[in-house]
This record gives structure tokens, sequence and C-alpha cells, in this order.
């Protein structure tokens, strides 16, 4: 049986941060990113493709927010803006692939699913809002629309006297495609799927499926997905060319090869930003630990070069 790889493609893939967010740099932005994939499409890998939304679902919101002060449009809600950005992105990707491979005279077909993700109704993150979305307000507007729309907000890091939505990021619990989604890409597809986490949904008491006004980290949803469609390998593709231990200190030391148990002791320490690496390498060890042979944390335009990105094994893998 061919191997299977789930890749994540971070959000400096399709945007990067001094970049006005253009459809033209989107669009080049994605294709030197999947330049990169085709080494593993030649080597006969199976592939499932996620992706990030953070800086698109936040520009969707900041269009619901002037839309319904302008005009008065009613704003959807944060399960519908997820959508609609995997939707969007999904085509952007899926239409770049299919140049890329047209490009390398590569034949094989291309299908992007706009994808559930089943969290816990209860979930304790419902308790502890905390991954911030939309727009930047100040004080004043925050305190105001928290008051008629009963949101959350807390101050910016990266603008003091900034404020934010806060939403809660419940951990999800099954990916609703899953079997699709495994059987499309054992017969040779490559699938785009679980953007941005996939839609937050729950199950109501009598099974049906309900909205859930949430966001759902990126890098746990593709590994759940890649550990429950039996996946060999699992990418996450970020602007770091490896992990460090002791970041931005003298002391700082590059990690190639990592195994488990070391790497979940180096988390335990600290040793991965909160905010940053950590929820990465939670990802990475959930998958491994699920049955997965081994996690990769690259930068995007390094994948081919085995020389570039840690690598995290049950045990070391040199």
């Amino acid at each position: 049986m061919k191997k299977l790889a789930v890749v994540a493609l971070g959000g400096n893939a399709l945007l990067r941060d001094n970049q006005q967010g253009t459809i033209d740099e989107q669009e080049q932005n994605t294709t030197d990113t999947l330049e990169n994939l085709v080494f593993l499409i030649r080597e006969g890998y199976d592939l499932v493709i996620t992706h990030g939304n953070g800086p698109q679902v936040g520009n969707i919101l900041m269009r619901n927010d002037a839309g319904e002060g302008v005009y008065g449009i009613p704003q959807m809600p944060l399960d519908i803006c997820v959508a609609d950005s995997q939707g969007g992105i999904g085509y952007m990707i899926e239409r770049m692939l299919r140049n890329v491979l047209y490009k390398h005279g590569i034949e094989r077909e291309v299908v992007t699913l706009v994808t559930m993700a089943l969290v816990k109704e209860r979930d304790p993150a419902f308790e502890r809002p905390s991954k911030r979305v939309g727009k930047i307000y100040n004080k004043e507007e925050a305190d105001r629309i928290a008051a008629e729309k009963r949101w959350i907000f807390k101050e910016d890091k990266k603008r003091e006297g900034g404020y934010r939505r806060v939403v809660p990021s419940p951990a999800p619990i099954e990916i609703i495609n899953e079997k699709v989604i495994e059987t499309l890409a054992r017969q040779g597809a490559i699938v785009v799927a679980s953007g941005g986490g996939g839609v937050p949904v729950y199950r109501d008491l009598e099974g049906r499926l309900r909205p859930s006004e949430s966001v759902i980290d990126k890098d746990l949803a593709s590994a759940l997905l890649g550990a429950r469609i039996g996946a060999d390998e699992f990418y996450i593709l970020t602007d770091v060319p490896f992990v460090y231990i002791n970041y931005n200190t003298p002391q700082q030391e590059v990690k190639e090869f990592l195994n488990y148990n070391d790497t979940m002791s180096y988390l335990q320490e600290g040793m991965f930003g909160e905010g940053d690496m950590a929820p990465k390498i939670k990802a990475c060890l959930q998958f491994i630990k699920n049955g997965g042979q081994k996690s990769v944390i690259t930068e995007a335009f390094k994948l081919e070069d085995r020389s570039y990105g840690t690598k995290i094994t049950m045990e070391y893998d040199k």
C-alpha cells in the first residue's frame, strides 16, 4: 500500500505578514508552497492537504461588521464564516495545485471538501474563550459591542490599547467526512479538507448536528484526521525550518530528531511557546500517539530538502 501523508499548510503558506492579502499575493504564495509537494507526489504518496484560515476568516468577520454598520446586512455566525473561508481557500488551493500538476505533467485528480469537525457541546474550552478573531477595537468600541452582542473581548497582544473578540477553541473529536476523505485519498485523489480546523459542530440530544460558535485549532484537527484515516506521516508547514528548545536565548538549540518521550518532556517544561509552537508540538504528539509513524515540522519552502525539518517519531529514527 502506498504511503498516505497529511500536509497542513500554515497561514504563511497562503498569506505573509508583510503583505496586503490581495488575491494575486495569495495565489502566488499558494503556488510556491504547492511546488514543494511535487516530490511527495512523484514518490507516490497519497495526499490530504489541510490549511489554516486565520487572516481570511478575520477579513470575513470584518466584512460582516462593515456590512452590518453601513447597510444593515445581518451578520453571519462564525460557523458560516469558517465554511465561507474553507470554500474560497479550498478553491484557490485546488486551482493552483491543478496548474502545478499540469506544469509537471502529473495526472492526479484533486477534490476540495467543505469539512465539519465534531466537538463536545460542553467542552471545557467554552468556559475559557481564548482564540482571538476579527478586527481590533479600542476599549470603548469593545465595551459597546460586548454589551450589545454579549461577545467577550481581551486585550490584543500586538497593539497596545486594542481589543479583539475571543471565542472558544474546543478539541475536535471526529472529522465528519473522514471516511470519504480516506476513500478518495486511497484511490489516488489529492484531497483538500479540514480547512481552518473544520467547521465546528456538535450533536444535540436528538443526534442532530448543530453549529458551534467556536474555532478549532487547525493543526490538532489535521493530526486527528491523519490518525483516523491511518496516515503514515504528518507534515506541518510553517515559517521556521526547525523546532528549537530554549528559543531566543543563548542556550537556543536546534532539534532535528526527537522521540515522543523527550518531546513530551520539553513540552511540559515550557520549551515551546504556548501561542506559537506548543499547539503544533501537541498535534504532532497526538498523531504519533494514535499510530502515526512520523510527524515533521518544517519551513513551507524546504519540505523537499530532507536536511531541514524537525522529525518526531515514537523512538529515535535517524
